[in-house]
């Protein structure tokens, strides 16, 4: 088996550290993702899942134990080297698409890609491919306000991936969509990660959709289980 593209080990994180109403989310994590896996993160609101995701993207740190993605331990990294692995190595999506509303489905991937250093050409030509493939393209010249919900979340797929990351953190990325609409764009989204090749880790409260991923991970007074 090839190596693995992230590792959780012993994950600790609480908030209001030493106050009366100190809350613990995370204890003693542990987790395992290679490539091509696509593993679903499942528990109720506020148990910590979002808390997880941060954590292992490199947004947040852990009070305790060690994230490493592609074999690279972040903790002892600069900030400047946890950002770097954030902007090559790591794909983010939200439930929300947080697209920019100024730009154009096709400047809103392409702009990714020109902050890591890609010639305008290429992230142009790379960023209509993705809109393409995921049936898109035709709107790729709209801003996000002309773009129905399913659509918005395409582009923010096409975004996340526009820098061809190892890893894929999302976080309950069709949990603002109706049923019908969630289907469509979950399905296009296991495509995107299928094609890819890369590790994908995504929260979910839908079972069903969990159910389709490779393996389900639950939430349990804060270990993965």
């Amino acid at each position: 088996m090839s190596d693995p593209i992230l590792e959780l080990s012993g994950v600790t994180k609480g908030y209001n550290h030493g106050k009366p109403n100190q809350v613990t989310v995370l204890t003693g994590a542990d987790l395992v993702i290679h490539p091509g896996e696509v593993v679903a993160l499942v528990a109720p609101s506020g148990a910590g899942k979002s808390t997880l995701l941060h954590i292992a993207g490199l947004l947040d740190t852990p009070d305790a134990g060690q994230v490493s993605i592609g074999g690279v331990a972040a903790g002892q990294l600069s900030d400047r080297k946890r950002t770097a692995i954030r902007r090559t190595d790591v794909g983010f999506i939200y439930q929300f698409h947080h697209l920019l509303p100024e730009f154009s489905a096709l400047e809103n991937v392409t702009l990714p890609q020109l902050a890591n250093g890609t010639a305008p050409g290429a992230a142009a030509d790379r960023a209509r491919g993705l809109l393409d493939s995921v049936g898109v393209g035709h709107r790729a010249d709209h801003r996000p306000a002309a773009l129905s919900g399913g659509e918005q979340q395409r582009v923010a797929f096409c975004r996340a991936l526009a820098n061809a990351p190892r890893l894929l953190l999302a976080d309950e990325p069709t949990g603002n969509l109706d049923p019908a609409t969630s289907e469509v764009v979950f399905d296009t989204l296991m495509s995107l990660v299928r094609g890819s090749g890369l590790a994908a880790l995504i929260a979910t409260h839908n079972l069903d959709l969990a159910a389709r991923m490779d393996r389900v991970l639950r939430l349990d007074a804060g270990r993965l289980v």
